[in-house]
């Protein structure tokens, strides 16, 4: 038996990624999202919803550019840093990280996602506490073993072992929760986020 319930997002499995922009200082910045997904307007593009204020905001709308790189259960522990600590901070990308750059814009990746979009915001809409950036998608990066057609699709999800997000808990591709926003950061500068 169904039953009507509160309006929320407590049961909607969010695939993560993190988006990456460039400071005006040149350097890379990056923050991970969920509310990532496709359209279809004459050619496949990506839609990304940013809510409240935040650097990586700030940065795609000056820019209009952006990459979104997959999360996956090795990156967990730096994507949800990424996501726990705020943007405005100084010294939050003072911490060990592989960046590449775009092939195609000049955007930063995280050199171990297996897969990753170089975005240029096509049309944005602004709403009250949000924006939803339309992305024409101008190149995607992903791993040789992604492209692998002697493998199958269920092998090479289980190389990839992409994040999820429900309910401000994370969880592993097998269904397992590695811990709750805030948890899988620990450590990643020290004793500060212990």
């Amino acid at each position: 038996m169904k039953k009507s319930i509160d309006i929320s997002n407590h049961f909607c499995p969010q695939t993560l990624f993190v988006y990456g922009t460039t400071k005006e200082d040149g350097t890379p910045n990056f923050g991970l999202f969920s509310w990532f997904s496709y359209y279809f307007d004459q050619e496949m593009g990506v839609m990304a919803c940013i809510g409240d204020e935040k650097l990586t905001k700030d940065r795609i709308r000056t820019t209009k550019i952006f990459s979104a790189s997959l999360v996956t259960e090795e990156l967990l522990p730096m994507a949800d840093y990424f996501g726990n600590t705020n943007g405005y901070t100084d010294d939050k990308m003072n911490i060990p990280i592989e960046v590449e750059k775009g092939r195609v814009l000049d955007v930063p990746v995280l050199a171990k996602s297996p897969w990753v979009y170089e975005l240029e915001v096509d049309r944005s809409i602004v709403l009250d506490g949000g924006d939803v950036f339309l992305c024409k998608i101008r190149n995607v990066l992903v791993d040789d073993y992604v492209c692998d057609e002697t493998l199958t699709v269920e092998q090479r999800m289980q190389r990839i072992l992409p994040v999820q997000s429900i309910r401000q808990t994370y969880f592993n591709w097998d269904g397992t929760s590695p811990g709750d926003w805030g948890e899988p950061m620990k450590g990643i500068k020290g004793e500060e986020n212990d």
